[in-house]
């Protein structure tokens, strides 16, 4: 019974580990973004901290024949402006749940801001929710995490 002891230890804790990292799974880094309506990857994207809020930028577009997009239905600064580098997600808070919530999530393609929310996937944490509202309409996209 001595030998079997130590072994049911290493499982429990390599369980505990395991379960632990998985829950801990890390929503900033770079995604793949994908269009809803036709399943195609549209962008790369950075999601990242500052002061405790969640922010995104657009890295690449992957697009075919839209690498070079520019904002052209933007108005003001954004006007015809590159929409790689663009940033798109504006401060976002954590819920306490890993459910993150703005105000500001930045469609350059439309030139419109959504209000939105932004979660990793319960069943996959290698998949993103991002979620926009208008009024009580919504459309969500998930977006893929890009392994480097």
């Amino acid at each position: 019974m001595s030998k079997r002891h130590p072994r049911i230890f290493i499982f429990i804790a390599v369980f505990f580990f395991t379960a632990y990292n998985v829950s801990c799974q890390e929503i900033v880094g770079k995604w793949k973004t994908i269009d809803d309506r036709y399943g195609t990857p549209k962008a790369i994207v950075e999601l990242y901290k500052e002061s405790g809020l969640l922010h995104g930028k657009v890295l690449e577009i992957v697009e075919k024949g839209k690498e070079n997009a520019l904002c052209i239905k933007c108005d003001g600064d954004l006007k015809d402006k590159p929409v790689e580098g663009m940033k798109i997600i504006f401060g976002f808070k954590d819920n306490g749940e890993g459910v993150y919530k703005g105000k500001k999530l930045f469609d350059p393609e439309q030139a419109m801001t959504f209000r939105g929310r932004i979660w990793l996937d319960p069943d996959n944490p290698d998949q993103l929710k991002v979620r926009g509202y208008l009024a009580f309409l919504y459309r969500t996209q998930t977006w893929i995490r890009v392994v480097e």
